[in-house]
């Protein structure tokens, strides 16, 4: 999936995520925020100005927001994100109020609306699991300015596991992976990237230390 997709994902189904910011003290703190819009520019939410989750915005401005869909964990997609934020004001309410009709019951006359602001998550990098496929289907991605620094290895594989060239092509790990994402080539082991969990199973498994996390 791109960031198109996993944003749409994002305000379109899963819509009521988990945001995630850090007080004064740099301790993490949740709450419960609907993503109301996504465009090429960004995600964007609404809250209250005099909430504590605006504050902590004003101040660092930076959020995670991780959601989820499905009937069960094993028939589930979930989608994080996480990045720069800016504060853009009022201009946009009517519209996000508009694809939104729940907020008109929520704030119903003008002096509710005033005590609102928007902000839009414009900059970052984000992730999915989809575990209604199979293998599960797994992926990184990134937007805004961050897209131009990207470099030429697959998002995917960042923070995942490498083997080096101390394989001996034994094929333990390949037994010990869940997913099933490694396969033996040239007598060495070779993992799918964008199939592997990063659970680091294979790398534990190993009986000469030659996979190791990114």
């Amino acid at each position: 999936m791109t960031a198109k997709d996993c944003f749409e994902l994002l305000v379109s189904q899963i819509h009521t995520t988990v945001a995630a910011t850090v007080d004064e003290e740099g301790l993490p703190v949740t709450c419960v925020i609907d993503l109301m819009y996504a465009d090429e520019n960004g995600l964007y939410f609404i809250t209250s100005k005099d909430k504590d989750f605006c504050k902590r915005l004003k101040k660092k401005p930076y959020a995670a927001f991780s959601g989820c869909m499905g009937k069960d964990p094993l028939h589930s997609t979930a989608v994080s994100v996480r990045g720069k934020v800016e504060e853009l004001g009022q201009d946009m309410l009517p519209k996000l109020f508009a694809l939104n009709p729940y907020m008109d019951e929520i704030c119903p006359d003008d002096k509710s609306k005033e005590a609102l602001t928007v902000f839009r998550l414009y900059e970052g990098t984000g992730e999915w699991y989809d575990l209604t496929k199979k293998p599960v289907d797994r992926g990184s991605f990134v937007f805004g300015q961050k897209q131009q620094t990207e470099t030429a290895a697959p998002a995917a594989q960042t923070g995942g596991y490498v083997v080096t060239e101390n394989c001996i092509g034994c094929g333990t790990c390949a037994d010990a992976c869940p997913n099933g994402c490694i396969t033996l080539d040239g007598g060495s082991a070779v993992i799918q990237q964008d199939e592997c969990l990063q659970c680091g199973c294979c790398a534990d498994a190993c009986p000469v230390s030659a996979i190791e996390q990114q």
